[in-house]
């Protein structure tokens, strides 16, 4: 698949909403049944909320992948999971405290294209951009160390995130344990620039000089 075939977008009407349940539908319903309801995933009222940002990519005019952004995450989600951290790790609550902090969720590649690493690239891409654009400093999220579609492996190795904690239970009907990880932009933005490789040049392509500023300030 042509890279310029493939394209990313802020969800902000309701035809992105429907394409949104869409790539949900296919992935956490039927395929995972992690859900019973896509559209309540994403209700309209998701698109008003300057707390959340949900972004869409899209292959060849076809929805193909979903990422939400939630900003500035409440504390009570995480203290009720019971988080057990992994050796080395941070305490999850104060880290959320002490940093400016944007969760990502609800990140759905349909099966389809699981094979093109850009599908998910693009969907990081957009939400990277968005999130240093407001200022954030950290991203934390969770993956299933059961799910064999997981995206740890893009995440740990090619993001940079670092596993900090674990917890059993969470919004998703799964059993799978859940890996909690979290990634300093202003590191990843300095590894990526030093090695100098073609990822840095396609996440910061879209950046203003603003915020490749706010990542060596």
């Amino acid at each position: 698949m042509a890279n310029d075939r493939i394209s990313a977008e802020r969800v902000a009407d309701e035809r992105g909403r429907r394409r949104v349940v869409r790539v949900l539908s296919a992935t956490y319903r039927r395929e995972k049944r992690w859900i019973a309801n896509a559209a309540e995933q994403i209700p309209a009222s998701d698109l008003q909320r300057e707390d959340l940002s949900w972004f869409l990519v899209s292959v060849r005019g076809r929805p193909a992948g979903v990422l939400r952004v939630r900003y500035d995450p409440p504390l009570a989600e995480y203290a009720k999971y019971g988080l057990k951290p992994l050796e080395g790790g941070v305490k999850v609550e104060n880290f959320i405290r002490d940093n400016r902090i944007a969760e990502i969720g609800r990140f759905a590649v349909r099966a389809r294209y699981r094979g093109n690493m850009m599908v998910a690239a693009a969907l990081m891409r957009a939400a990277t951009a968005e999130t240093v654009a407001r200022g954030y400093t950290h991203f934390v999220t969770d993956v299933f160390e059961n799910d064999p579609h997981s995206p740890f492996g893009f995440h740990t190795r090619v993001m940079g995130f670092l596993p900090v904690a674990t917890h059993d239970v969470g919004e998703l009907r799964c059993e799978s344990r859940r890996i909690t990880m979290v990634l300093d932009l202003r590191a990843a933005y300095k590894r990526l620039k030093a090695r100098g490789n073609w990822l840095y040049r396609y996440f910061t392509a879209p950046w203003s000089e603003a915020q490749h500023r706010a990542m060596v300030a």
